[in-house]
């Protein structure tokens, strides 16, 4: 079953990552084992601590959801070892009319090369004007004659090598002008055998007949072969014997990994002259084929987005993908789907509200673990219910949710804003939370971050400000805005770079030296962006 990704936005905050995972938890608990929590990027500080306190491993990094080799219903052939016999190969790909060719693989699994039905052909024209072997492996001559060596020296014939002569039924002049070292197929002719080994051939296959039990236990440098098969068949299993390494394809081959994106692979085959492509897998290994017109109709990926419905902050490739959910609890944005979804957007202060009440309807009680996860969420969210956005509903939910794992609420929140922000880089503290915004022409970054010491964080203005600069000029940003938000004080110091006269317009208020305190502005999401969205029509 494909997998359902379920992602939040980029930079991912607690709330972000929490609702992806309690999301999938819900619908796995349900019996849709396909749901998988995502995020599109590493887990800040303040989630990884909450991640670690209740036991939970972050969810699976995802960064792009563009159609790829393991989305489509490629071939799985056998794979062939590099000895095989040709014989053994064309029998596998006679057994399959669509199979036009098989991989031939390593000992460890991983790609040796491309063994197609053209090259055994080709081989076996080959023989026609060549009638030559070199060193074909002993138990692969014997497979392919279904014969046995009647000498009593057969352990020390490893590889056969030589000239392929048929012996006429001419006596005296059927082995003319043969040199030593030949391969001699006969019949039951002694006078043929005794020639054969007088003048030293590698190898005597005898044809359907028994000879005289002296050559049973007879002691010499020739391999004497006895098989059931007719002159002409043990002439052609010969070349058939040879081990499929010989023949298969094992420079240039065009080749493809799962993790490959499917336009990348298709403009590839578009100017490649091959029938069908190997396909591996993260470690090297062959587990499939490709063929063109696998890349016709291709799977699409499926996803949840949770605490964001704009195409800025979802993952990139989205248009290759099919939005089956959106889950959240921001404006509605500019996200578009080819089909009708389900979409559950409400006025709350955390997404995660929006899925414990989707448990609750559900007659689902989240594990303990999850509870605590999900109650540290929404306080994070919410900053312990002082945000503009809180609701009560969002009270209720944490509070349930804190029952469950039986812990406090006002020790959390403590736990989550009170954790020292001093040995953390300033880069780091900067992108912790940081989210690209574009509005009415204006391209532009807000950065926040929540702690209960905000005079300790203004300490770093001048490094948060050189960062801040810096990322504007690389990025193209008109302005870019920094958000120390305290908790205790229920307000914001803002830092600002860009055109000082916005600010002003949208909070009414002067900035100086690049700062200002916003008293009761604790959100972005609903104090911050808004004013500015007022201010640019």
């Amino acid at each position: 079953m494909d997998p359902i990704y379920v992602c939040g936005h980029r930079n991912p905050d607690t709330d972000s990552v929490v609702s992806a995972m309690a999301f999938a938890a819900l619908h796995n608990a349900l019996g849709d084992n396909a749901y998988v929590a995502a995020m599109q990027g590493a887990p800040n500080d303040e989630t990884q601590f909450l991640l670690d306190r209740f036991g939970f491993q972050a969810p699976t990094l995802l960064t792009n959801v563009r159609t790829q080799v393991r989305d489509i219903d490629y071939d799985r052939p056998p794979t062939l070892g590099t000895s095989v016999p040709i014989s053994h190969a064309w029998a596998v790909l006679r057994e399959d009319e669509n199979l036009s060719a098989v991989p031939v693989t390593n000992e460890d699994g991983t790609l040796y090369g491309m063994l197609t039905a053209g090259g055994i052909a080709e081989k076996d024209m080959e023989s026609i004007t060549k009638p030559e072997v070199r060193d074909v492996p002993i138990f692969n001559l014997l497979s392919a004659l279904e014969g046995h060596i009647i000498n009593n020296e057969e352990d020390t014939f490893d590889t056969i090598s030589g000239e392929v002569v048929i012996a006429l039924p001419t006596p005296g002049e059927c082995l003319k002008g043969v040199s030593s070292g030949s391969i001699v197929i006969c019949g039951q002719q002694k006078d043929v055998v005794d020639k054969a080994l007088e003048i030293g051939a590698s190898c005597v296959i005898i044809c359907q007949g028994s000879l005289s039990e002296k050559y049973l236990g007879l002691s010499s440098k020739t391999c004497i072969i006895a098989t059931p098969c007719d002159a002409y068949r043990a002439a052609r299993m010969i070349y058939q014997a040879i081990p499929v390494q010989r023949i298969a394809q094992h420079t240039g081959v065009v080749l493809f990994h799962l993790n490959d994106f499917i336009d990348d692979v298709r403009e590839t085959v578009l100017q490649s002259r091959y029938r069908s492509y190997p396909v591996l897998d993260e470690n090297e290994k062959v587990v499939g084929t490709l063929s063109r017109y696998h890349l016709l109709r291709p799977r699409r990926k499926r996803v949840v987005l949770v605490d964001h419905n704009e195409k800025s902050q979802s993952i990139p490739g989205l248009e290759q993908a099919d939005i089956i959910a959106i889950i959240d609890h921001h404006r509605l944005a500019d996200i578009q789907t080819g089909a009708p979804v389900f979409m559950r957007n409400e006025p709350v202060g955390s997404t995660t509200t929006i899925v414990a009440t989707m448990f609750q309807e559900r007659g689902l009680q989240p594990s303990e673990k999850m509870a605590g996860l999900m109650a540290a969420a929404i306080v994070a969210d919410t900053v312990m219910f002082k945000s503009p956005t809180s609701t009560q509903r969002d009270h209720r939910m944490a509070e349930r949710m804190a029952r469950i794992a039986n812990i406090s609420l006002d020790e959390l929140g403590q736990a989550i804003f009170s954790a020292s922000m001093d040995s953390k880089p300033t880069e780091s503290l900067l992108f912790g939370d940081f989210k690209d915004f574009h509005i009415a022409d204006h391209d532009f970054g807000v950065s926040q971050i929540t702690c209960i010491d905000s005079k300790r964080m203004m300490e770093r203005k001048d490094e948060f400000l050189a960062i801040m600069k810096k990322t504007m000029e690389e990025r193209g940003y008109t302005l870019m805005i920094l958000m120390l938000t305290d908790v205790l004080l229920e307000g914001t110091h803002l830092l600002y770079l860009g055109d000082e006269d916005i600010i002003t317009q949208a909070f009414g208020v002067q900035l100086k030296d690049h700062t200002c305190f916003l008293p009761g502005v604790v959100s972005r999401k609903k104090q911050v962006i808004p004013m500015l969205s007022a201010l640019w029509g």
